[in-house]
């Protein structure tokens, strides 16, 4: 699939559907980008997360983070935790609509994915504090059925599906593997 037609898809996809909303409640708000940036071809973006960040220790993620009290809105905390983490200037970032928002089972967030295209060359310059390195991986990698595992893994008595996607050295997992696999879902499903 082309950059345009992953964008027009992914458009008209997000806005014709009824997304998932987690009411208000215990559970801690965030927000992440799932960023579709241009290289020629469309490729994802991730965030290596650091041992020294106090949640997902060492994880790949989309980049965001905790919505604060500032914000305006859920995707202003998204655009706001990417420029601090990885140096992504809001002004870069065309929105693409929201994915469904996704519960974490152990920390206790409810995370709200918005999906952007950069298409400006950007200088990636990860925090150090909370973001270790930026991982690009190919669009048609993610969609490769051989990069792609499922486990079954018991938690509170019930067996969950976790998702895997490997590419190079890197694995994503958890939260970030639901949520981009709901998105490659929507976007390669049938029309």
């Amino acid at each position: 699939m082309t950059l345009e037609e992953l964008v027009a898809v992914t458009r008209g996809r997000l806005a014709a559907r009824q997304r998932r909303v987690v009411p208000p409640g215990p559970l801690i708000a965030a927000a992440v980008l799932l960023p579709i940036v241009d290289r020629g071809e469309p490729y994802v973006l991730f965030a290596k997360r650091t041992e020294r960040v106090g949640h997902h220790k060492g994880q790949i993620s989309f980049p965001g983070g905790v919505v604060d009290a500032q914000d305006a809105t859920f995707l202003d905390a998204a655009l706001r935790e990417c420029e601090e983490e990885i140096a992504l200037p809001r002004r870069h970032v065309e929105p693409l609509g929201v994915l469904d928002d996704t519960e974490t089972f152990a920390t206790q967030f409810v995370i709200t994915p918005f999906v952007g295209l950069v298409r400006e060359p950007v200088a990636w310059q990860p925090d150090g504090q909370e973001i270790e390195k930026v991982i690009e991986v190919p669009f048609a990698a993610l969609v490769d059925a051989g990069n792609f595992r499922i486990e079954t893994w018991e938690r509170d008595g019930a067996p969950r599906e976790v998702y895997f996607f490997e590419y190079e050295s890197d694995t994503i997992w958890g939260a970030t593997a639901r949520i981009l696999k709901h998105y490659l879902d929507l976007v390669t499903g049938p029309r």
